[in-house]
């Protein structure tokens, strides 16, 4: 997997007037989250969890109320959601297909499986398609390295994946 640049300096970040850290949410961050970790930051990754489980993903804009929150920097807490592969800045697709790139995957085969997703669902690897149905994500290593190649679909584990089989897949899920 290759880096691709993006020209981000003149980016517009979208900001809604209503902010994602409802007062519940810091409730919950400052009574229940923040007291378990000897500091702030040692609460961050809990707290981009628990924000990515109530919208899916982490906003930009949550990343600076988080900041704020945890009396951190906006940029630590953008280098934690940029540097884990759990964590999504993105909104994601209703269906997420990770495809193992790990070394024993990739002697398996797992490129014919991402080749053959990204002409199926009109995406590139880390996009999610048009209709919103579906997310395809290279991923690291996912620890099943004797039954590969591997990919987590919805978070279910499928060993040994074909490109049948992930067509079977895909057309089941696109009927949901």
């Amino acid at each position: 997997m290759s880096w691709k640049t993006k020209q981000t300096a003149n980016t517009k970040l979208e900001i809604r007037d209503e902010p994602y850290l409802t007062p519940a949410l810091i409730e919950k961050i400052t009574k229940d989250i923040m007291p378990r970790y000897a500091t702030n930051k040692g609460a961050l990754m809990t707290t981009l969890h628990e924000v990515q489980h109530v919208y899916g993903y982490i906003p930009w804009q949550a990343m600076v109320e988080i900041s704020k929150v945890l009396v951190i920097s906006a940029a630590e807490v953008a280098d934690v959601v940029s540097f884990y592969e759990d964590y999504h800045s993105e909104p994601m697709g209703k269906n997420i297909v990770g495809i193992c790139q790990s070394i024993a995957c990739e002697v398996c085969g797992h490129q014919a499986l991402i080749d053959h997703l990204k002409d199926r669902l009109g995406v590139e690897v880390h996009e999610t398609s048009a209709d919103g149905k579906f997310t395809l994500l290279g991923m690291e290593c996912i620890g099943a390295c004797d039954m590969a190649p591997c990919a987590l679909i919805n978070g279910k584990q499928y060993n040994n994946i074909s490109v049948s089989m992930v067509d079977d897949l895909v057309d089941k899920l696109s009927k949901e």
